[in-house]
């Protein structure tokens, strides 16, 4: 369907059409009448389908009311809120705004942390229409009283699912507290959770549910599969694909921080242009390495699920999970930054042995098997052997059964022949009677045998008795001795 049946402004559909675009997608086809509408949304689609044009261009329509070219930071008061998890995600929502807003007189900011306060507070004062921001750095302002929510018309929750993630739930509930209670509310995800619609319950009045697809799937434009290999030959093999199919623009997500920061540096070591992006970098550090790996000056970039949430480049290639994430919707977000805006893409899994039950975890919730292909050159024998999903596991776990081996400790060579703990001997304990009869743990005392002499010295020992205090000698000193008048 195009723009122009969705009865948009003709300043917004000029925007739409600078941008290259003619058809809505499934989302923004089905969202943009509804909010026009003044309706509450709560929103779900794959990642990449289109879900910030979908909030964004009806959100700018119903404020166009109150567009205006004045001065004054009263003509300007906050009327629209969106709330997003991370920097990243926050600076392309508050591009899109600007994108497709620049024909309308509306001011727009966007606040998130890691950055100084300083400059948000000045452009705040000047007062804006739509307010983009982090739930932590708004907060932030609130106690610098730099936002007046009085006169808030529209909240939008973007990546709803991520924000309870991060824990961003208890900030969420203080902002609600603080916006009117006649308002328009729009909630999208790219998942639905039991918590994503407990949030939904308190947040939404007779909402109208939009989906355009299964939830918690991939798009079907991405290519995905699995490649098992040892754990610590991970990296060997991630370097080996890049350089034997020439791969360039490469996202790569690892679990923590320091594994992303790890793993660019040893990229950097084999002759791979890497870097990373995670929470430890400053605002300006991460922004010039997404700036450097956009424009292809960096082969590889590393990231976290989190740093990497907001992250929106055109025709992205390549995904690879270096580490199956441990929530399986985080699978769909991360693939979900490839195959966007009806490009092709692919995912690319390394798992090893202790993966296995992430992965059938996200098959589970996929409702399919993800194929698995062995990589020429790595023995993949002690990985992905008990999995049923493809012959390549099964097979794996046929002739690992057929060598006799129990587990990836014969593998690498170590000693399978060791007794099982239950099979060892007790451990002896220390007796304490000595050969003689006698009790080290019982107070002594004198045998009946004893000459009376040795019975009077060595008394049986008593409870109640008590040691007789000794008499302190005294301390007698000379006289001092007058001293002579003088």
């Amino acid at each position: 369907m195009s723009f122009e049946t969705l009865g948009l402004l003709p300043e917004l559909l000029k925007a739409v059409a600078d941008q290259g675009y003619t058809e809505a997608t499934p989302i923004q086809t089905q969202a943009i009448p509804v909010v026009l509408q003044g309706r509450d949304v709560m929103g779900g689609a794959q990642t990449g389908t289109g879900k910030t044009a979908g909030f964004t261009l009806p959100l700018l329509q119903r404020l166009s009311g109150y567009a205006n070219t004045g001065t004054s930071p009263a003509r300007h008061p906050i009327r629209a809120v969106i709330l997003v998890p991370t920097r990243e995600l926050a600076a392309q929502v508050a591009d899109s705004v600007q994108t497709y807003g620049k024909y309308l007189p509306l001011r727009s900011a966007v606040v998130y942390g890691g950055v100084s306060i300083d400059p948000q507070l000045a452009e705040l004062r000047r007062g804006v229409e739509i307010l983009v921001a982090t739930p932590g750095r708004l907060l932030d302002h609130v106690q610098q009283k730099s936002v007046n929510f009085s006169q808030v018309e529209i909240l939008v929750l973007d990546e709803a699912d991520r924000m309870l993630d991060m824990g961003f739930l208890p900030d969420i509930t203080r902002i609600l507290g603080m916006l009117p209670a006649k308002r328009q509310s729009l909630l999208f995800s790219a998942t639905f959770s039991e918590d994503i619609k407990k949030l939904a319950d308190r947040l939404l009045k007779e909402p109208v549910l939009i989906e355009v697809a299964r939830r918690n799937t991939a798009a079907e434009s991405v290519t995905q599969v699995v490649y098992p290999v040892d754990m610590s030959r991970k990296r060997e093999l991630l370097a080996h694909l890049i350089k034997s199919r020439d791969l360039r623009q490469v996202l790569v997500f690892c679990r923590t921080k320091q594994g992303a920061g790890k793993l660019a540096t040893q990229l950097e070591r084999d002759g791979i242009s890497a870097t990373a992006i995670h929470g430890d970098k400053s605002q300006q550090q991460r922004t010039e390495a997404l700036q450097a790996f956009k424009d292809g000056t960096v082969r590889i970039l590393v990231g976290t699920d989190v740093a990497a949430r907001g992250i929106d480049i055109d025709q992205l290639p390549y995904v690879v999970n270096f580490e199956i994430p441990h929530v399986p919707e985080d699978y769909v977000h991360r693939i979900g930054r490839t195959g966007r805006g009806g490009s092709s893409g692919t995912a690319i899994s390394l798992v090893c042995e202790e993966e296995l039950k992430l992965l059938d975890a996200i098959e589970k919730m996929l409702n399919r098997k993800i194929p698995t292909e062995a990589i020429p050159g790595f023995d993949v024998a002690s990985a992905i052997v008990a999995h049923p999903s493809s012959e390549v596991r099964t097979g794996m776990r046929r002739d690992r059964e057929e060598r006799g081996e129990r587990g990836p400790r014969a593998e690498r060579g170590e000693r399978s022949d060791r007794p099982e703990r239950s099979s060892r001997p007790p451990r002896r304990s220390h007796s304490t009677v000595a050969p003689d009869g006698f009790d080290y743990t019982k107070p002594y005392e004198p045998k009946p045998h004893l000459p009376p002499v040795l019975q009077a010295a060595y008394p049986p020992a008593r409870d109640d008795a008590r040691k007789p205090k000794k008499p302190l000698p005294a301390l007698f000193m000379p006289p001092v001795p007058p001293r002579p008048a003088e």
